[in-house]
């Protein structure tokens, strides 16, 4: 489950450092090389919460082998793709397979663990390897663009795959379908899911493009919020909804949901700051972009063995807002050293502090997001924490790059802009996680033999 993990966190952030290369091959200029990023990532979050009813449908095991061979067949279009247009259907394919597979293979280890240290060290190790996915996508990209290559980046990941298909066959036993498997799948929901963010980050992107008619960018972002309405009358109104909205009324899991956003899009954010600053600023090649951020992925090594010991001393809260506080100024070390052009060293601290920010924040807020949550909706409840993830980031980017870089502001310093913008939500994420209370059980109370998964048909304790 981890490898699978492994390489698809490595998927949202390989294709970075490779898009000059990218636009070259194809004649692309930067504006359309965005749908690259925000195609796979957008896609993969909106889809997130369908992979996640599928697996509570349809049984987790067989919904985790379709979206991992969705997942490597669309790695292996990229990577042969002939056209640029082919090249963001795989991405778009690539990020549907993702959300098929995750949200099974994530509520297939909760389910493995009782809630309490032993979940907390699964889960800090599950997302130990999808941070380290995330910043190693970077160093991978510069390496294997510089060397190999950009198509390359996607076909490395093909015979992993194929690994991780014949391993979980081998190891992942079948489980039984939750009742009234035979209910209809919510397509209209899942679909307005995708095309609100789709829209939004449309409408953003296309709001700093200069010749952009108004009524275009009116026109995007009057339908994204048109799809968000739509998504909750539907919802509301199925008699089988993707996300019921009972499950929303867990204040804890939506604060936790909310604040995961937050973090996420400055996370993303800073992520392609440093690319921009690096290879822009600096002119820094693939290579050397990519391997400028490996102290970021040491530290986040170190940080994520660290976090699930002190999840259970501090609380959830606490690592929480450690884990905004951190991002937060990181955001600063990256407004003075853009400001004053210091050069790559400078952004060291901001990488140890962004990778503190993701080893305190994601895992903490994964623990409260999958809390108390039961055999019926595991699927829905690791669905959910995932969309947030990557709608978040997607969001972020959107927001503050699209924005901060915007040729109507370039009076001013963009990366100040940007590193604004992302601090602002930030903040708002901080005043929200004062209202997470969960802590861990203790060890006892979170013995093993409560927990039950459903395999081949009967009962075993976790």
């Amino acid at each position: 489950m981890s490898l699978l993990q492994f390489f698809i966190a490595v998927d949202v952030t390989v294709v970075n450092v490779a898009l000059p290369s990218i636009g070259a091959e194809f004649g692309v200029g930067g504006h359309t090389l965005t749908w690259v990023v925000v195609g796979y990532t957008v896609t993969g979050g909106g889809m997130l919460m369908l992979g996640g009813r599928l697996g509570d449908l349809l049984g987790r095991r067989q919904v985790l082998l379709l979206g991992t061979s969705l997942f490597g067949a669309a790695s292996l279009l990229a990577g042969l793709a002939p056209s640029y247009s082919l090249l963001v259907v795989a991405r778009l394919a690539q990020g549907a397979g993702e959300a098929i597979a995750l949200p099974a293979a994530m509520a297939t280890i909760v389910l493995l663990f009782p809630e309490g240290p032993r979940r907390s060290r699964a889960l800090g190790v599950w997302a130990a390897v999808a941070s380290c996915g995330l910043v190693l996508g970077f160093v991978l990209s510069g390496v294997i663009t510089d060397r190999l290559g950009w198509r390359w980046i996607f076909l490395v990941s093909v015979p992993f795959i194929l690994v991780v298909l014949v391993a979980s066959v081998v190891l992942v036993r079948r489980d039984r379908p939750a009742a009234g498997d035979a209910a209809p799948l919510d397509v209209p929901g899942a679909l307005l899911l995708t095309a609100c963010p789709l829209l939004f980050a449309y409408g953003v992107v296309e709001a700093g493009e200069p010749g952009t008619p108004a009524w275009v960018v009116v026109a995007a972002l009057a339908g994204a919020v048109a799809a968000a309405a739509g998504f909750v009358r539907v919802e509301g109104r199925a008699a089988h909804p993707l996300v019921p909205l009972r499950f929303f009324t867990h204040r804890t899991r939506v604060t936790a949901n909310l604040t995961t956003m937050l973090l996420s899009g400055g996370l993303s954010t800073s992520f392609l700051l440093f690319t921009l600053y690096m290879q822009d600023r600096l002119g820094y090649g693939p290579l050397g972009a990519g391997l400028t951020m490996l102290p970021l992925a040491v530290a986040l090594i170190g940080c994520s063995l660290l976090v699930p010991r002190l999840l259970g001393r501090w609380g959830a809260r606490a690592c929480v807002l450690a884990g905004l506080g951190f991002t937060g100024a990181a955001m600063a070390v990256i407004a003075l050293v853009a400001a004053t052009d210091t050069g790559g060293a400078a952004l060291v601290p901001a990488m140890l502090l962004i990778a503190a920010g993701m080893g305190f924040g994601l895992v903490g807020l994964q623990y409260v997001a999958v809390s108390g949550v039961t055999e019926e909706d595991a699927g829905i409840a690791s669905g959910v924490q995932r969309a947030a993830d990557q709608l978040g980031g997607a969001a972020g980017v959107a927001v503050c790059v699209g924005i901060g870089f915007a040729p109507a502001l370039h009076t001013r310093d963009p990366f100040l802009v940007a590193t604004l913008l992302a601090t602002t939500g930030l903040v708002a994420g901080a005043v929200l996680a004062r209202g997470l209370r969960t802590r861990l059980p203790t060890e006892t109370a979170a013995a093993p033999v409560g927990e039950r998964v459903e395999a081949d048909g009967r009962e075993t304790t976790g």
